[in-house]
């Protein structure tokens, strides 16, 4: 037991080591990449720094399971230069039961990635946007030039902005009848969400300019005042401002119900919907893929070797995660697949490493 405990304590703690190391680099880069805004609107440097620490919960949850491979790597390499492994080995440790501390160790980390994935990185990431984009320009997000375009049922809507506080200002609603002619266009300078909930609508308009369309003839009405209800919320809107794979579940499955609803795709949401649930088991694929390499015994060069060897083989996994996403919805393959093809991929590349080291 003692001994278990005691690859357990290097694992961890050689991955935790990786893992700072990563964030202090990748942190160093954001800063960096930061600088070149610095000046723009308010965005001072201490807003960079500031923005540089609330995305690094989104780096910890890309980077941890590479973090593991490498730690599992070096702490095994260690133990194996030290003759700790052959000595387990020796005294009845099979290469299963092995791997069974490994996951111990890695479940740490598997649970750790699903909660700041969860909890902490789609917080932190939306808190980082909002301070960045309002200190530049004022404004939450401004996908395009003409603002944000949502469908809404068989409506239109066109949001300028959308400011700190869920308030929007410059809204046009195009609407449609069931033979898609357009009947109307509403303009208003903002609206406000009814947290309360209002019979009339979701939403309170202000100073609404309205044109409707009969036939040949348009006529306009002019209102201090207008309640809309809509199917959009605050949630919503921030959804569309935040990458699919920084949302929470909760978000995730809340805009992919929006766009079934709506008749739009929901193909890279739910990819990224499945991806958050995948990712997490990818911490216990890794500590099986670098167990093989800790039945050999290495000098301090073997041990560089197979440290570079990890950093490739976790660049390599990245680089999968992207390229079945992209294809995924490219090609229409199912979301399920799509997410989890490259956790399997390394789960039986696993798998037949170590039937290969048990044939030896």
């Amino acid at each position: 037991m003692i001994h278990r405990r005691h690859i357990q304590r290097e694992v961890v703690a050689a991955s935790l080591l990786i893992l700072a190391g990563f964030i202090a680099l990748f942190g160093f880069f954001d800063l960096l990449g930061e600088l070149r805004d610095v000046g723009k609107g308010s965005y001072r440097l201490t807003q960079a720094v500031f923005y540089t620490l609330l995305i690094l919960p989104g780096r910890i949850y890309e980077l941890m399971p590479v973090a593991v491979l490498i730690g599992t790597l070096y702490a095994l390499s260690t133990l194996a230069r030290h003759s700790e492994i052959t000595v387990l080995r020796a005294s009845g440790l099979s290469t299963w039961r092995l791997l069974v501390v490994l996951f111990r160790a890695a479940a740490w980390f598997a649970l750790a990635a699903f909660l700041i994935g969860e909890v902490v990185a789609p917080a932190s990431e939306q808190a980082a946007k909002t301070l960045r984009v309002k200190a530049i320009s004022g404004v939450v997000a401004q996908d395009f030039r003409s603002g944000l375009w949502v469908k809404d049922g068989p409506n239109f809507v066109n949001v300028k902005q959308v400011m700190p506080d869920g308030e929007l200002r410059g809204v046009r609603i195009y609407q449609f009848d069931p033979e898609l002619r357009l009947v109307a266009v509403s303009d208003a300078e903002t609206g406000t969400y009814l947290d309360g909930g209002n019979p009339d609508g979701n939403w309170r308009l202000d100073q609404v300019v309205s044109t409707r369309f009969e036939g040949e003839r348009a006529t306009v009405d002019k209102r201090p005042e207008l309640f809309w209800r809509s199917a959009l919320s605050p949630e919503i809107l921030t959804v569309l401002l935040v990458d699919p794979d920084r949302m929470s579940v909760l978000s995730l499955v809340t805009y992919i119900r929006h766009q079934a609803e709506n008749k739009l795709r929901t193909d890279a949401y739910e990819i990224a919907l499945w991806k958050k649930l995948a990712y997490p088991f990818a911490s216990l694929v890794m500590v099986a893929l670098a167990l093989p390499f800790g039945y050999t015994h290495s000098r301090v060069s073997g041990v560089a070797l197979k440290l570079f060897g990890g950093v490739m083989l976790g660049v390599f996994f990245h680089m999968l995660n992207g390229l079945f996403s992209s294809l995924g919805v490219i090609n229409s393959w199912p979301p399920l697949a799509s997410a989890f093809a490259p956790t399997i991929l390394f789960m039986f590349a696993a798998g037949a490493m170590l039937w290969w080291v048990e044939r030896r």
